[in-house]
């Protein structure tokens, strides 16, 4: 129990942090507006080994040859260990420190848990009269990667039974406007306009954005797909508490 609370507090730090109506991220302290005010926000994604979550979506075999896969977590040393996912969905367990496997080794994703970690990706999001813009950019995604941009949204404190996400696409409710593909050098930059604006952290919801490579790059409209053997969550980043709550 006291595994999962230091997870807790690790992953939605951010949030409790923006109570007071303003937020630091990516150095910058800004004013974090209502549904109605302007608000602008420069955002720092991360990978859940930054909040000490294990690796959700993307997999190791501990012992080559055993057939079994596990989470990476954050004590994981050996970078040059092969990524693969597993023969069967799993779902997603972030604030469970023992949801670690092992699960029956499925094909390979063709790259190392050094590659996987290396993402990285930052943001301007902007909201002015219900219209939102996000600008962002990512460098080591997957080379030649499909990828898809998700407002996610959980249940905050996270509770049994309401302890994944519910996912959006950014853009248009049929997902076309969420795709972008990575370029041969792992970068990708992408601008997307969109009504209504995102909705940030509230009382009893925290949200974010998130995005997921598709490693049989098809994607699936409104819908993420299977998580864990066909779309991975890569990098996210947690949105502020809106002020005036």
């Amino acid at each position: 129990m006291q595994a999962k609370q230091q997870i807790l507090a690790g992953a939605f730090a951010t949030a409790i942090a923006a109570a007071a109506g303003t937020v630091a991220l990516g150095g910058s302290a800004l004013a974090v507006g209502t549904y109605d005010q302007p608000v602008e926000l420069d955002l720092t994604f991360k990978l859940h080994i930054d909040d000490n979550i294990p690796e959700q979506d993307v997999f190791i075999e501990r012992e080559k040859g055993s057939g079994l896969v596990f989470r990476p977590t954050k004590g994981e040393r050996d970078l040059g260990k092969q990524l693969y996912a597993p023969l069967s969905p799993v779902k997603h367990a972030p604030f469970d420190a023992e949801a670690i496997g092992p699960w029956v080794r499925g094909k390979p994703l063709g790259m190392t848990l050094g590659q996987w970690l290396a993402a990285e990706g930052s943001a301007r999001y902007s909201c002015v009269d219900g219209h939102g813009r996000l600008e962002a950019r990512f460098t080591n995604l997957v080379p030649n990667g499909v990828y898809t941009l998700w407002h996610y949204f959980m249940a905050w404190p996270a509770t049994d039974p309401f302890i994944d996400s519910y996912d959006i696409p950014v853009g248009a409710r049929d997902g076309s406007e969420s795709v972008f593909t990575a370029e041969a050098d792992g970068s990708a930059t992408l601008v997307r306009n969109f009504k209504p604006c995102l909705q940030l952290t509230g009382e009893q919801m925290a949200s974010g954005i998130a995005i997921a490579w598709h490693s049989d790059r098809k994607t699936y409209g409104a819908l993420p797909g299977q998580f864990s053997t066909k779309s991975h969550v890569h990098l996210y980043v947690d949105l502020p508490k809106r002020s005036g709550i």
